[in-house]
């Protein structure tokens, strides 16, 4: 049974004491599948993330030729073990021009963007398209350095659909813009070995892109002749179980205690642990339970602050601990300290104590939906207050309230907010199955009991039927 249109996210009474799986990183396993392909020979993905995107990589890889193999993964649902039988390089399968291959992508843009390098490679014509809203997202950067390499690309509107023509390794140098997406370099240099590309990166602080620097340090780690490779859990889906450690506060009850032979205060804390969290360095996201710490503790301080009664020697004091703490004040920015997992930051920040500026919000406006813009709407409905400027949000501590969230169709959309309605009343979420493009058993987490889940109950928001897990997967 499929996911209701409206859900309802009941808030959690008490605290959760969890150890949760969460799939396998999208933005691996969908670089490790490229690579996979072009390896020498057979390659055994483990912990790949079995999803809407990476299931779209599978589908356009075997209809390039490749043989690829998925079995079922015995540690988490939504993964899979998949098994790709490299060609050094050649792509069995082509079009021509009177009749392309055709390849979908969805709203994919790791697929879009890296397969569109993959079938220069090839000897033919290809055809890539998706949703409408993937014809919506860039590729001019990408596309107009794969014909400074020499490859044909055809695009009206420098978007998708595109037909390229593919003429297999072709020596040469292209400079590809970073502004708009890392995508577009990323999937140049997980070809260039093979086509022969000098690719130069240029647009904001290129050497310092932490999706470029995935790319590079996982071309580096692949075995390029095949063997076995462990997919890492996604830091970015993640961040939403993280988060309940700094999201519910603790509960008190008083405890019989057979030591003092009466009752007692007892308090309980979240201890809400991602099962082998991520520590390569590899995912931005990653970073993300060190960057909600250091806000929880540059909050701390400013409170001291507020309170100090020596301000001419305590305020130095604890402003010097401010800035170690966070060297630029209470700002997150997109393209230095987090990725995709700026959203989580961003829908707890009504809870703060202080102001929270996040900035470099630009690529956000060009994802799966306009993020910027769908984040500053709904949490308005909710409460919040929120100034929008150019490209940064400032989300200021606000009492909030139930509302009905428009996701538009973007999974990480659906996820913020129904993390949002563990705490705060009557948050419905519409279009929940959205989530599938990279975590279909989510809403499942949510409500299998602790310690594998949460204990949520949620809701079929028109007839206020709690939902069976059997009834959350989003498919």
């Amino acid at each position: 049974m499929s996911l209701p249109d409206l859900i309802e996210i009941v808030p959690l009474t008490k605290p959760v004491q969890a150890e949760i799986t969460v799939p396998g990183s999208k933005s691996i396993t969908n670089r490790a599948l490229i690579l996979a392909a072009l390896a020498k020979d057979e390659t055994t993905l483990q912990g790949a993330l079995w999803s809407e995107d990476t299931q779209v990589m599978v589908e356009c890889l075997q209809k390039l030729g490749f043989t690829v193999n998925v079995a079922p993964d015995p540690d988490e649902f939504c993964n899979r073990t998949i098994t790709v039988h490299g060609l050094g390089g050649k792509i069995p399968n082509a079009g021509t021009v009177a009749q392309p291959l055709e390849l979908f992508v969805g709203n994919a843009g790791t697929a879009a963007r890296f397969l569109s390098a993959l079938v220069c490679l090839g000897d033919g014509v290809y055809r890539l398209s998706g949703v409408p809203r993937m014809h919506e997202r860039p590729q001019a950067a990408l596309f107009g350095a794969l014909r400074e390499l020499g490859y044909r690309v055809d695009s009206t509107a420098q978007r998708l659909p595109v037909s390229i023509r593919g003429i297999g390794p072709s020596l040469g140098k292209c400079q590809v813009s970073i502004e708009e997406s890392s995508q577009f370099a990323s999937a140049l240099l997980l070809c260039a070995s093979i086509g022969g590309w000098q690719v130069e990166v240029v647009g904001y602080n290129p050497e310092e892109s932490p999706y470029i620097e995935m790319t590079s340090k996982l071309i580096e780690a692949f075995p390029k002749s095949g063997g076995l490779f462990q997919i890492e859990p996604d830091a970015s889906s993640g961040s939403y179980f993280i988060a309940m450690n700094r999201f519910l506060a603790p509960t008190e009850f008083m405890e019989y205690s057979e030591t003092f032979g009466t009752e007692v205060q007892t308090t309980l804390f979240n201890t809400v642990k991602v099962a082998n969290w991520p520590i390569s360095g590899w995912q931005i996201d990653g970073e993300f339970e060190r960057v909600i710490r250091s806000i929880s503790s540059l909050h701390s301080l400013l409170r001291r602050r507020d309170n100090v009664k020596h301000p001419n020697k305590d305020d130095k004091l604890i402003q010097k601990s401010i800035n170690v703490t966070w060297p630029n004040g209470a700002v997150i920015s997109r393209k230095r300290d987090l990725g995709d997992s700026i959203m989580t930051a961003i829908v707890l920040a009504p809870f703060a104590q202080q102001p929270i500026r996040f900035s470099d919000l630009g690529r956000l406006r060009v994802q799966e939906c306009e993020r910027v813009m769908a984040l500053r709407v709904e949490l308005t409905k909710c409460g919040a207050g929120v100034i929008e400027s150019g490209d940064t949000l400032e989300v200021v501590p606000s009492e909030l309230h139930g509302a009905e969230i428009e996701t538009y169709n973007d999974h990480r959309m659906a996820m913020c907010f129904a993390i949002l309605g563990l705490k705060v009343p009557g948050i419905k979420i519409k279009n929940p199955a959205c989530v599938k493009k990279t975590f279909p058993n989510f809403f499942q987490k949510l409500a299998a009991a602790p310690p594998v889940g949460l204990g949520a109950t949620i809701l079929d928001a028109k007839t206020q039927k709690q939902l069976a897990e059997t009834e959350l997967f989003a498919d």
